[in-house]
């Protein structure tokens, strides 16, 4: 495996050291190697006996001199493309095993110009001063590390792909150990670098996208976006805290997510604040196809905005869960129960046994305390957990509060769950992979069901609307007996997406709509105003249109005056860790 034409010669003045092509024209080695590159030409060869090709330093990791100075990572650019194809780089856990993995370098130490080979493993995967990996030789005999080792590659023996490199070597022959450079330390301070590692839960494009967007973030102009607060933002609270040596860039903070923290909804939710402080708009572009991770889980919704709406910076959303299930001791007794989520994690604000007249007042009381729990920047969600018969309640229309009678649905994005399908183990379950495939698709298909529906089979439907159903909108509201069984039809189809008029059209007519059906006018209106959207943002849009219609002074009311939104992700909600309780309160 060490036969590999990447590998290279560097010579910089009196310096000879190692390193390894890693694209067509570029070449990684240490800092140190080419320390006099300001002065002294650089030169790279990679077979013996040829022309040294002409090389300039065109990224440098910020090694100051000193042999414990972090950053000893120097990237080279050649005066052309070279016909050789790159290295390739291992997952960064691959370097270390039970038993060990033999490491193979190839350096060009004095006497040996045409190079030689060490062997070498790593010590553990502990990393020393947040930088290096220690070497330990593989046998008692053989090449050490000494100087002309710089810079090296270090390879798996049996794959050939490299983990790390060589950055210190001992003077004295007779000390058989040395350092490592990891291959994903080193691409802190070469963003491209990191398109090229395996990380579990990304691939190059997704990477890529995230380099351009850091890339076109101007520090200069927004100077209260450092990495350190970014990263906080992206990881809430009870996430992993900020690493104790710091971030050197903004880009340092990304490939942190990328590389070491599992929650790929982190990722996602850096790329979005982040996209907040840039104007740039070929960086938005890059965060409006920023796709989910390979299995569905975190990354940034895409945004497919029609040309004439502003694309949003899809953050994950925040939501305020209120929950109204029946108690158990009668017809108007109910268990309410008001909470916030922060990430993966709920917080209960309120839980209560309460009959029917009280739960508006005390629902109210607890999402305006629920705020407290949310960022300040969070995407916020109010969310009612309804039982079935009771999805049609007016919850959009209630006055905010005893001070404030502008409508709920005016103040933030409100939508309804029905509590059943949400007991539901396989309907959830269906319902995400729902979601996988939507993230997949630029918009939603909405299927409609007029007032002349009322007579179809629902368990036809079901089954109709589980094969392919992304949204279904409703004529009518589901209070007559065949609207109300079709209603039920599309919960148990996992259906993510339901709309109707609250009031209006009764769907009584069997024969088909006539052609001033209200309802028939109401879903014409719908499927216009939906056209091209991405249903992860459907209750934003749906915000946007209650507002214009609370607003409107026309004197017949806005056609979605009474528009109700059931919408369901499971992934906003997902079943909550720590405390549900404050272990104070």
């Amino acid at each position: 495996m060490t036969s590999a034409s990447w590998h290279a010669r560097i010579t910089c003045g009196r310096e000879t050291g190692a390193g390894f092509l890693v694209t067509e024209r570029h070449v990684l080695t240490c800092a140190h190697v080419v320390g006099r590159s300001g002065t002294d030409a650089v030169g790279v060869s990679f077979a013996p006996g040829e022309a040294a090709i002409p090389a300039r330093v065109v990224a440098h990791g910020g090694w100051d001199g000193r042999e414990t100075d972090p950053g000893d990572v120097a990237v080279l650019e050649l005066d052309r493309d070279v016909p050789l194809k790159p290295a390739e780089f291992a997952a960064p856990s691959d370097a270390y095993g039970d038993p060990p993995r033999r490491l193979l370098a190839y350096g060009f130490p004095k006497r040996y110009d045409e190079g030689t080979i060490a062997e070498y493993r790593a010590t553990a995967d502990q990393l020393i001063a947040g930088e290096w990996v220690q070497l330990e030789a593989w046998a008692a005999h053989g090449q050490p590390l000494v100087p002309g080792f710089s810079g090296a590659a270090l390879t798996l023996a049996d794959t050939g792909r490299v983990v790390g490199m060589v950055s210190a070597a001992a003077r004295d022959p007779g000390i058989r150990n040395g350092r490592m450079l990891p291959a994903h330390i080193m691409a802190r301070y070469w963003p491209r670098l990191g398109e090229l590692i395996p990380t579990p839960e990304y691939g190059r494009p997704e990477k890529e996208r995230l380099r351009e967007l850091v890339a076109g973030y101007r520090a200069s102009e927004v100077p209260e976006c450092g990495p350190e607060r970014l990263y906080r933002d992206a990881v809430g609270p009870f996430g992993p805290p900020v690493p104790s040596r710091g971030f050197a860039s903004l880009w340092d903070a990304a490939w942190y997510l990328l590389s070491e923290v599992p929650d790929t909804g982190a990722v996602a939710r850096f790329a979005a604040r982040l996209a907040d402080f840039t104007e740039d708009a070929p960086t938005r572009g890059a965060l409006r196809t920023w796709p989910r991770g390979p299995h569905g889980r975190g990354g940034a919704p895409p945004v497919h905005a029609p040309a004439d709406r502003p694309a949003l910076a899809a953050r994950p959303w925040s939501p305020i869960l209120v929950e109204i299930a029946p108690s158990g001791s009668g017809d108007h007794q109910f268990l309410v129960e008001v909470s916030a989520y922060n990430g993966r994690h709920r917080r209960v604000v309120g839980s209560r046994p309460l009959p029917a007249d009280r739960v508006r007042a005390y629902v109210l009381e607890r999402i305006d305390e629920a705020y407290h729990e949310l960022e300040p920047d969070a995407r916020e969600l109010i969310a009612f957990v309804l039982p079935r018969r009771w999805l049609n309640t007016d919850v959009a229309h209630w006055k905010r509060s005893a001070d404030d009678d502008s409508p709920l649905g005016s103040f933030a994005p409100l939508v309804v769950m029905d509590l059943e399908r949400r007991r539901s183990g396989g309907l959830q379950h269906m319902l995400l992979k729902k979601w996988q495939r939507l993230d997949a698709q630029p918009g939603a298909r909405l299927h409609r069901i007029g007032c002349g529906a009322v007579g179809q089979d629902p368990v036809r439907l079901t089954i109709g609307l589980r094969r392919g159903a992304d949204m279904v909108g409703f004529a009518s509201p589901p209070r007559a007996d065949g609207t109300r069984r079709l209603f039920q039809a599309s919960l148990n189809a996992a259906v993510p997406v339901m709309l109707w008029p609250r009031t209006g059209c009764r769907g009584e007519q069997r024969g088909g709509a006539h052609e001033d059906c209200s309802g028939a006018a109401f879903l014409d209106r719908l499927a216009e105003h939906l056209a091209d959207l991405p249903p992860s943002e459907i209750p934003t849009y749906i915000h946007e249109l209650r507002e214009t219609a609370y607003a409107s002074d026309a004197p017949e009311p806005h056609w979605a005056y009474d528009l109700a939104l059931l919408w369901e992700d499971p992934r906003c909600l997902p079943d909550p860790v720590g405390y549900l309780h404050s272990p104070v309160g």
